[in-house]
């Protein structure tokens, strides 16, 4: 099987707002677990990458990426939104995770050139916003997908 290269981001700020995103008498999924679920998303990418190539908008590739991930038995939402709370008071702007696998881990969808750092910061915000541990950044538009894909870590 294909490992993708990953990159490390560690966040050691509070965060206003820690909403999680998981059913509250559902345990968090064990580090083994995760990275097993990880394994499934990577290859899931891949293969839709191989069947349909670079080129089309992000909706197509999440559509389909999400078809795959349910047809490996892994739960997925799609557009997730996150509420950002300021000193106490919600923000009435809501931001939106692609697709949320497992209740656990965040994938961020592009089809782009080249992913800018402000990509970065994107997944980076919505794991903090989220209490969220684990993301993957993808771009859909490249060659080969294992440029495209970028693993993140918060307090993992």
């Amino acid at each position: 099987m294909l490992i993708a290269k990953h990159t490390e981001y560690r966040i050691f700020r509070e965060v206003l707002f820690l909403g999680s995103l998981a059913p509250m008498n559902q345990p968090r999924k064990s580090r083994k677990e995760l990275n097993d679920i990880s394994a499934i998303i990577l290859d899931s990418a891949i293969t839709v990458h191989k069947q349909l190539g670079p080129g089309l908008l992000e909706s197509i590739y999440q559509e389909c990426l999400s078809e795959e991930l349910r047809l490996r038995q892994l739960t997925v939402q799609h557009q997730v939104p996150l509420q950002l709370h300021y000193k106490g008071k919600p923000i009435k702007k809501d931001f939106f995770i692609d697709v949320l696998v497992e209740g656990e881990i965040i994938l961020e969808l592009k089809s782009v050139e080249e992913l800018l750092e402000v990509h970065k910061a994107q997944l980076i915000t919505y794991l903090k916003l989220s209490n969220k541990h684990l993301g993957f950044l993808i771009n859909f538009n490249v060659p080969l997908l294992k440029d495209g894909f970028k693993r993140f870590v918060r307090d993992f």
